[in-house]
């Protein structure tokens, strides 16, 4: 009877860890759907401010302008038709406020009935204009004014354009170029300083460091783990931007360069940690083997310890580079979070993550600004995928290599 018993409850326990890897593994799968879903959404978003529309006049022979294009001509970067194509002479911007300055309320009519007429008229008057108007007083029929076509966004704009400016008008600026490089460059730079002295730490506390020595390091290095990473911004806003600043001589202190060493500090404790307990984990016997045939101590630990150890402190770089790729409030607080295309490690940068936690509140939901987020959410999943796909590659190699 006790063993019927004891085969049902192990049954049930069995049953329900089945039901929770099954659970968890179809929210994982939701998750990922819901954000690619999200993120793709981007590309069915006209160029344009949705609900408005550009007008030229009829003769015109330009038939369509780029997101980059309508910025420039808005911003009166570019000033003449003939650099975009079409006959020499002056452009002349027009926003739909302007109307207003041109008419009054009474001549514009009840309820702004007249308005689209009176669009009507001043694009015919003026061959050089081109209009930002809503789509709901689009001027009537008119042989004088024509529409040009609102193309939706295209993949090339988002994933290669160097500008991010995406409450732009009239065409939002969605070029995820200078965030992407942005992270890439804080974290590459991260892990290049974290990963020679996380490594050079972990060696010590295993090999080297005495048992009173070990026992204290060990605990305050897993208590750094620990620290929420607004104090890290905090401790890197007011004690390494002044001191970056002052010691380089740069206009401000807040750069990629001090993004690098805040998140190079945060991934020290994790990297130190997971190596220091793969290299514990060598058998002594293997120790003991390589100094019985006349191998140094150094000799001992590169040849023999760190080898042996590779499958644990390739998931100590993983999970560094982890944290320091999907880092955000210490990033953005000390990186001066500006989101143009990077030049050098010293000036301000911006990175994905910061870039989603600081607008995605602000972003209408459902719009071309709310699915760009998502979609550079995207890009931030399928870099932190390749980076483990990446330590999952070199981990089977070495299991081929027998852990040596």
């Amino acid at each position: 009877m006790k063993k019927m018993l004891r085969r049902a409850a192990e049954r049930v326990v069995e049953g329900l860890f089945t039901l929770s890897g099954g659970v968890t593994s179809l929210t994982i799968v939701l998750i990922v759907v819901f954000l690619f879903k999200e993120g793709l959404g981007l590309f069915r978003n006209p160029e344009v401010e949705k609900g408005y529309a550009l007008c030229v006049h009829a003769d015109n022979p330009v038939e369509s302008l780029r997101p980059r294009q309508i910025k420039k001509i808005f911003d009166a970067e570019i000033t003449d038709w003939e650099e975009l194509g079409g006959q020499s002479g002056e452009i002349m911007p027009f926003r739909f406020d302007d109307i207003f300055s041109l008419y009054t309320d009474e001549e514009l009519g009840e309820d702004y009935a007249a308005l689209p007429q009176k669009l009507g008229e001043v694009i015919a008057q003026n061959p050089g204009i081109i209009a930002f108007v809503p789509q709901q007083f689009l001027p009537a029929a008119n042989a004088s004014v024509k529409a040009l076509p609102a193309d939706n966004i295209a993949p090339g704009d988002f994933f290669a354009g160097k500008e991010w400016s995406p409450t732009s008008m009239p065409a939002p600026q969605l070029g995820a170029l200078p965030l992407a490089l942005g992270t890439l460059l804080v974290s590459v730079f991260a892990i290049l300083i974290a990963l020679p002295l996380g490594l050079g730490v972990a060696i010590y506390l295993s090999e080297l460091a005495g048992e009173r020595t070990r026992s204290l390091l060990k605990p305050a290095v897993e208590l750094l783990a620990g620290i929420p990473s607004v104090v890290y911004g905090f401790f890197g806003l007011v004690a390494l931007v002044p001191l970056i600043q002052q010691a380089l001589g740069l206009p401000v202190g807040e750069t990629a360069f001090a993004g690098s060493l805040v998140l190079a500090i945060m991934a020290l404790p994790t990297i130190i940690a997971i190596a220091e307990d793969a290299m514990r984990n060598t058998p002594k016997a293997m120790r003991e083997a390589s100094l019985a045939l006349g191998a140094t101590q150094w000799q001992t630990i590169y040849r023999i310890v760190i080898p042996y150890a590779t499958s644990g402190i390739t998931a100590a770089v993983v999970l560094g580079v982890g944290r320091a790729v999907g880092e955000t409030m210490a990033v953005l607080m000390v990186t001066g979070n500006a989101a143009v295309m990077p030049h050098s490690l010293f000036e301000p940068v911006r990175t994905i993550p910061a870039t989603i936690a600081a607008e995605l509140g602000e972003a209408p939901a459902g719009g071309a600004h709310y699915q760009s987020l998502f979609l550079l959410g995207c890009i931030l999943f399928i870099i932190t995928m390749l980076i483990n796909l990446s330590a999952e590659v070199v981990a089977k190699k070495q299991h081929g290599r027998g852990g040596l």
